[in-house]
């Protein structure tokens, strides 16, 4: 019975994996589109971390995720990285919202991870933008959204997709996915059954 549990807790964490990707996914999307990112996406991002950490601290899995300080850790220096380019005005305020929602999922031990791949995606963003202000390839862009703004002189990156883009690179460094997390609950179900 003590197994089941234990499956059960893997496919609670797997859920909130997934549920993170998606709303990586959804604030890139609504970045692209309006320039801005909705706060309920980091509030979603950080309930699904503390569901997706009990669920495995309970499991007695806890090691997959690593020390509950070091998360704390990571998101506070992810807040104080992305403040400063805040006050920069290299991103916006939404932007260091989600970054620091996001900077929760991986500790000390994959946060230098996720910010190298956000700022590298980033900085093509911002290659990309400098060739849509030029050459303003876009006949009719949907009026507010980044490449209608971007044409209409604005200096501006959606980096919401450089966000969930770092986030799914670490997600992957950090071995959410990997066969050796994975099987650590499916041989702890199979030594529990058989026993």
């Amino acid at each position: 019975m003590y197994s089941g549990f234990k499956m059960i807790l893997l496919i609670i964490f797997l859920i909130c994996v997934f549920i993170t990707l998606v709303i990586g996914g959804l604030a890139g999307l609504s970045d692209i589109r309006s320039m801005t990112i909705p706060n309920s996406y980091s509030f979603y991002v950080i309930a699904a971390f503390f569901i997706a950490y009990g669920a495995l601290y309970m499991g007695g899995q806890g090691h997959v995720l690593g020390s509950f300080l070091s998360h704390i850790i990571s998101a506070v220096l992810a807040f104080v990285i992305t403040l400063g380019l805040f006050a920069a005005r290299v991103i916006g305020a939404g932007d260091s919202k989600f970054a620091t929602a996001c900077a929760l999922w991986f500790g000390m031990k994959s946060l230098m991870v996720f910010l190298f791949y956000m700022t590298l995606s980033g900085g093509v963003l911002g290659i990309v933008a400098l060739y849509i202000k030029r050459k303003k390839p876009f006949k009719k862009p949907v009026e507010g959204s980044w490449v209608a703004q971007v044409q209409g002189g604005a200096d501006k990156v959606p980096y919401g997709v450089a966000i969930s883009f770092g986030m799914f690179v670490a997600f992957i460094q950090a071995g959410y996915f990997s066969s050796e997390v994975l099987g650590t609950f499916v041989a702890s179900h199979v030594v529990e059954g058989g026993s």
